[in-house]
């Protein structure tokens, strides 16, 4: 990844207003915005706990606790258009691996971070949890990278 300049984010279309959830994904606008400390490194994360998604195959709702973690270059993700990103999800049929790695690269296209992870903690259906990750390349160096703090799925008890 390379460090050039990019041109400066528009202002946020969402940040302050009524804003419906998108239809789709591909409807979803991310806003970003200018980061307060784009010369220090650090890492920023967001987790969404109650992800939802259908599955392609039946129409059922699949369910997942996603954590992105992203190291911000010239811009960051403004929160409330990512909470409608991922809502948009809603009613969006996608495999868990189509659906968790679409979202960092969507993500990692748009805002250009010095580097990025996702993972996607899915819940079990028909007896077996997927848990999918992607991230964009090998962290930077000196990037304090704590755990995930997701448990793998262990059933009840």
């Amino acid at each position: 990844m390379s460090d050039t300049p990019q041109s400066p984010p528009t202002a946020p279309m969402h940040l302050g207003k009524q804003t419906p959830l998108p239809a789709s994904p591909e409807s979803a606008v991310l806003d970003y915005v200018p980061n307060p400390r784009p010369d220090a490194l650090y890492l920023a994360r967001f987790a969404a706990p109650e992800f939802t998604s259908l599955c392609p195959v039946t129409g059922q709702p699949d369910f997942a606790h996603l954590v992105i973690d992203y190291a911000p270059a010239a811009t960051i993700v403004e929160s409330k258009s990512l909470k409608l990103f991922l809502g948009s999800f809603r009613n969006h049929a996608g495999f868990h691996e189509d659906v968790t790695v679409g979202i960092g690269q969507r993500l990692f296209a748009e805002m250009q971070p010095r580097w990025l992870r996702i993972g996607g903690y899915w819940y079990p259906r028909g007896g077996i949890p997927i848990d999918v990750f992607w991230q964009s390349g090998p962290p930077p160096e000196g990037l304090w990278l704590p755990d995930q703090g997701v448990a793998s799925y262990r059933g009840r008890g």
